[in-house]
């Protein structure tokens, strides 16, 4: 092998490590990056993890908005969960009050964490939750059933282009990863 040829492969394999390397650095940025252009259009269905203050406002009476729920549940989680209602008809400004219910079945103490989103993505910025089981991880004991409140409404000012919204939670198994925030008893109410 030529001495030229050596420097040349040399040359090429850093070519490639720098590469490989800005390629990794490039997927690291591209969450962040990602989140910042969602919320920028108002595109990521993201909802508020905390409650918003509901202030009587004018209910609009002539509008109707069709809200519906979803519920999902991680592999490993071992809870039935889903909504008492799975549409309901609301009018902007009013606040709404339901239930999704939980129940561990497992014979182990068992906590979880929903995840909320909303679609269209444009209407999460509109969907306020001034009460919601998801705000706090949720223990239930062994076979325990719990009744998880959310309250919310409407903003009025929801585009007109919305006539409905999507309210999905995906309820994750938080059990064995360590606390954040405060855990909410769960418990038959």
């Amino acid at each position: 092998m030529s001495n030229n040829q050596g420097k040349s492969n040399r040359k090429l394999i850093g070519m490639l490590i720098a590469g490989a390397v800005g390629m990794f650095g490039f997927g690291f940025a591209l969450v962040p990056l990602y989140d910042v252009l969602c919320e920028q259009l108002g595109i990521n269905g993201k909802t508020q993890n905390s409650a918003s203050t509901y202030k009587p406002i004018t209910i609009d009476k002539n509008r109707t908005i069709t809200i519906e729920f979803m519920a999902q549940i991680q592999s490993d989680m071992p809870w039935e969960f889903k909504p008492e209602v799975k549409r309901m008809q609301v009018h902007p400004g009013e606040l709404i009050r339901t239930n999704f219910t939980a129940k561990n079945l497992s014979l182990k103490d068992t906590i979880g964490q929903a995840i909320p989103s909303v679609s269209p993505g444009q209407g999460a910025a509109y969907f306020n939750k001034t009460e919601c089981f998801c705000f706090n991880q949720q223990r239930l004991m062994a076979k325990e059933s719990a009744e998880l409140p959310l309250i919310f409404f409407v903003d009025p000012d929801l585009p007109d282009s919305i006539k409905t919204l999507t309210l999905s939670y995906t309820l994750y198994n938080i059990t064995d990863r360590g606390y954040v925030g405060s855990v909410e008893q769960g418990a038959a109410r």
